[in-house]
């Protein structure tokens, strides 16, 4: 089977690596163009151009992939090149284009999704951030067939995956990279054998998942423990909580609820130790065991309250406060 693959970061790299060790023919990469990244903003490629260069893989980088776009000269490169391919299927992996309806027609088998939640659940551009945040227990991979709508297609193999109660959006994206570079593999070699079945997704249980802003990153105090110790695992390692103390941002990397009589102001340090910088919430208390001053190193609790002195009665503010 000859295949063409669409995806971007480090996610999609682990799908290609696998479609790529499983023996798949693969005549063409599309990635988006190099951004600018680091201290320096330097042009990087993506970590789907890194490995498939490397592996001598064609790439193409379109800016879009509308015929009738600001990109068209662009995207008639692509339609040739896939054309040209002769490809079976297309496989995406946060791609972070959206396909237009040729490139859904053009391959034989069409245009197969390997998303990161359990459909309906969580359709668009951050199912791991907001699994996190929501409080999920259980979320999976989703292989499906793409058609027009966001994230709407048929089903044709989904897994579950039990979500950790210290899992980051770092390591839950890890665990199910890895299955989704499983999944994608195990549904192509089915549809050689013509044993996969596509499943209309249910009606009910549809959630989005928005995009992640920078916005979002400042710390409420007033929230529930709860609810910021979520976000906190939601935003770690990108963009990472943020809060304000002693007119500094500080970022909050590892945390955890805990119950702590106290009738402090919300944002108020009521212990500082080294198991941890013990902060008033809107109700409840959260123990914040990692944190990072602007420009420094992640340190452990221990560490920053050793570079940082007394703390009780110190008050965490929102940016902007």
């Amino acid at each position: 089977m000859r295949l063409a693959f669409a995806g971007t970061p480090e996610f999609a790299r682990v799908a290609l690596a696998a479609l790529h060790a499983s023996g798949f023919e693969i005549p063409l990469v599309l990635t988006q163009p190099d951004r600018p990244a680091g201290r320096g903003q330097q042009l990087q490629p993506s970590a789907v151009k890194a490995w498939a260069l490397e592996q001598g893989l064609p790439v193409f980088q379109p800016h879009g992939l509308r015929l009738d776009g600001r990109h068209a000269a662009e995207a008639e490169h692509a339609r040739a090149l896939l054309m040209a391919a002769h490809i079976d299927v297309m496989v995406v992996a946060a791609y972070g284009l959206i396909l237009p309806e040729w490139t859904l027609c053009l391959p034989r088998l069409g245009c197969l999704n390997i998303h990161a939640s359990l459909l309906p659940r969580w359709r668009g551009a951050a199912p791991i951030h907001r699994a996190i945040e929501a409080g999920d227990d259980r979320t999976g991979i989703t292989v499906m067939q793409m058609d027009a709508g966001l994230d709407t297609g048929p089903m044709l193999l989904a897994e579950e995956m039990e979500v950790a109660p210290d899992d980051t959006t770092g390591s839950l994206h890890d665990r199910l990279a890895d299955l989704g570079g499983r999944l994608i593999v195990e549904a192509l070699q089915r549809s050689e054998r013509g044993h996969l079945t596509a499943i209309a997704q249910p009606v009910e249980g549809v959630t989005y998942a928005r995009k992640i802003d920078k916005a979002e990153a400042p710390v409420d105090w007033n929230h529930d423990a709860d609810v910021i110790a979520r976000r906190i695992c939601a935003f770690n390692p990108a963009p990472g909580a943020v809060s304000k103390l002693r007119g500094e941002t500080v970022k909050l990397w590892r945390a955890v609820p805990v119950v702590v009589p106290s009738s402090a102001p919300a944002g108020t340090v009521i212990s500082a130790a080294a198991d941890g910088v013990t902060v008033a919430c809107g109700l409840g208390a959260l123990r914040l065991m990692e944190l990072q001053r602007a420009g420094g190193k992640r340190l452990s609790a221990a560490q920053f309250v050793h570079n940082q002195g007394p703390l009780v009665g110190e008050r965490f503010e929102s940016l902007g406060a």
